[in-house]
């Protein structure tokens, strides 16, 4: 059983940090290592968003998780109709700031609670598998598979096990699937972290019918689009 107090300690550690979460993205603050960790850093970056816009156009489109935009800008630029789902309002509204004119339609929902009533050419989600805990891995697959469309495609990209990607005073990785994160006031929160090994990963969704690679960008992420295999 997964213990629910956690994930609704993750979900107030989001809502939380909505105001500093890019400075993680942008390699800013307790992020900075560095100009050469930060040119590696968002190279890589830049090689997810290449596999990503060779996947356009990504029709109606789903992205779970969307937290502040660093996505859904690239998705609303590709998609005919983007869907964009998470369950902080305050990152959504950060989000909105990002999208212009873009029919975005934005959904606050606890994703853990939460099931498509519709179905979509492209799912999307960055940086959300490493927080679903190892029993719901299951039912997040068979929710992307019920969310797709005949001949439609999943993409995610998170990151991989390597120390550098978090903050200087954060506590080191660990395979326990829960970690200690702190916010740039001192508070602390636990939240679900589970760091997947690639291949490992690729078996996993092979074994539950789901076709297609997972590629890595050296150093610091994974990244995979995936298809359900009786209707790809």
């Amino acid at each position: 059983m997964v213990d629910k107090s956690i994930l609704q300690e993750q979900v107030a550690y989001y809502r939380a940090r909505a105001d500093e979460y890019d400075e993680w993205h942008s390699r800013q603050g307790r992020y900075d290592r560095g100009d050469e960790h930060k040119s590696q850093w968002h190279a890589e970056l830049d090689a997810v968003r290449s596999a990503l816009e060779r996947e356009r156009p990504f029709g109606k489109c789903l992205e779970l998780a969307c937290g502040t935009g660093l996505w859904t800008v690239c998705l609303a630029q590709g998609a005919a109709d983007l869907t964009a789902i998470d369950a902080s309002p305050e990152t959504i509204a950060i989000n909105r700031t990002k999208i212009g004119n873009a029919p975005v339609q934005y959904v606050v929902a606890d994703l853990f609670e939460w099931w498509p009533t519709e179905t979509y050419d492209f799912v999307f989600f960055g940086f959300w598998l490493s927080h679903v805990p190892a029993q719901q891995f299951n039912r997040l697959w068979e929710m992307v598979r019920a969310a797709l469309k005949p001949g439609g495609r999943a993409f995610f990209v998170d990151g991989l096990a390597i120390q550098e990607s978090t903050a200087r005073d954060h506590a080191a990785i660990d395979d326990s699937g829960v970690m200690e994160r702190k916010l740039n006031d001192g508070r602390t929160f636990n939240i679900v972290k589970v760091f997947h090994d690639p291949a490992q990963l690729e078996r996993q969704l092979r074994d539950l019918g789901w076709r297609g690679s997972v590629e890595t960008t050296g150093e610091f992420f994974y990244y995979g689009c995936m298809v359900p295999t009786e209707i790809g």
